[in-house]
């Protein structure tokens, strides 16, 4: 009696967009594995390899085509001796038209600390990085009910990712256990190397860690003993210096009020009076005998000689502390000055 022959409605494709630097040649995964009746309908070609480095996300494209000329319904299914949480699959629908292709996605990603989990580190058991997985694709005709299974194999290797290996020749990226034994170095060296990288950032007052904050306004011999909000002393200990050069100015001044309260410093086109930090002199020496005229620079009764007027209009005046305001103009201005702080609302911000 002749049987009738099995005719194949489905093809299978895999490609893995991350391959391993460098594969062993068995995987120890393979042996130990144990597989289900389904085993028997992998395809003879070799397995796939796929790299997993820990914490990076991998992935394996499956393209599947419909060779009947009916549609299927599609099921997947993945085995293996690595934990099934680390595989996830996407794909497009479940069923498949006739002399169409469909194409699916294995997403593997294992945790970032692989390599130092405690069950993994466990002097009386060997850490398994080699493994072995199965894809099994069940096609089903919904007419008939007839069902076909399409399986193929791919082995995961998990690597840590090394940056030293570039520094070597090419041939040298072929061995699997060069790169593990450079990751023991990398992970020594590279903190310290990564810090001399950034080691500007922690030496701007903007970028540093807080801590650091009091030996940067040390160093360049600003107090850091005055309330100053974090934000507000990073920008002060940024421009200390730029402060220091123009002290006893109106330059100055208006600079260190800028840094302090936000408002606006270069305003072109605004008339001294109107600005948001306004700083106005009304300089005047007073009666003196043999220079002064009458009527017109003699100020009789007692006048207010080198004395500045300094206006801040902002939308919220009752944020600013006058009294740390006052602080600052009197460090600021030279000693022989007089000046009034007036802080009122702005225009804009009153007219809304």
């Amino acid at each position: 009696m002749t049987q009738p022959r099995s005719v194949q409605t489905i093809s299978l494709l895999l490609t893995p967009m991350q391959l391993p630097e460098a594969a062993p040649t068995q995987a120890s995964g393979a042996t130990s594995a144990t597989w289900t009746a389904e085993s028997s309908k992998v395809d003879a070609t070799p397995p796939l390899s796929l790299g997993l480095s820990p914490g990076e996300p991998s992935e394996i494209i499956v393209q599947i085509k419909n060779e009947s000329d009916r549609p299927l319904q599609l099921d997947f299914k993945i085995e293996g001796d690595f934990p099934l949480q680390w595989c996830q699959i996407g794909q497009e629908g479940s069923e498949l038209l006739a002399r169409q292709q469909m194409d699916a996605v294995l997403y593997f990603q294992i945790a970032a600390d692989f390599f130092e989990q405690h069950q993994n580190l466990s002097s009386d058991k060997s850490l398994k990085i080699d493994y072995r997985g199965q894809l099994h694709v069940y096609a089903t005709q919904p007419d008939t009910e007839q069902r076909q299974v399409k399986s193929a194999t791919f082995n995961l290797y998990v690597r840590p990712r090394s940056l030293y290996l570039n520094f070597l020749p090419s041939v040298y990226r072929e061995v699997d256990f060069i790169g593990r034994l450079l990751k023991i170095f990398e992970q020594a060296f590279e903190p310290t190397v990564q810090t001399l990288d950034v080691l500007w950032a922690h030496l701007d007052p903007l970028t540093a860690p807080q801590a650091l904050l009091p030996f940067l306004a040390h160093w360049v011999g600003w107090p850091s003993d005055v309330p100053w909000s974090t934000h507000e002393q990073r920008r002060l200990i940024r421009h200390a210096m730029d402060i220091y050069r123009w002290r006893g100015t109106r330059q100055g001044l208006r600079l260190y009020l800028h840094l302090y309260t936000g408002l606006p410093l270069d305003e072109p086109g605004v008339a001294e009076s109107e600005k948001a930090i306004s700083i106005q002199e009304v300089f005047s020496e007073g009666f003196i005998l043999g220079s002064a005229r009458l009527g017109q620079e003699a100020i009789l009764g007692g006048g207010r000689p080198y004395h500045f007027i300094v206006w801040l209009r902002c939308q919220e005046p009752k944020r600013i502390d006058e009294g740390l305001v006052r602080s600052i103009i009197d460090q600021e201005k030279p000693a022989f000055c007089t000046y009034d702080l007036y802080i009122e609302e702005s225009l804009t911000a009153a007219n809304t």
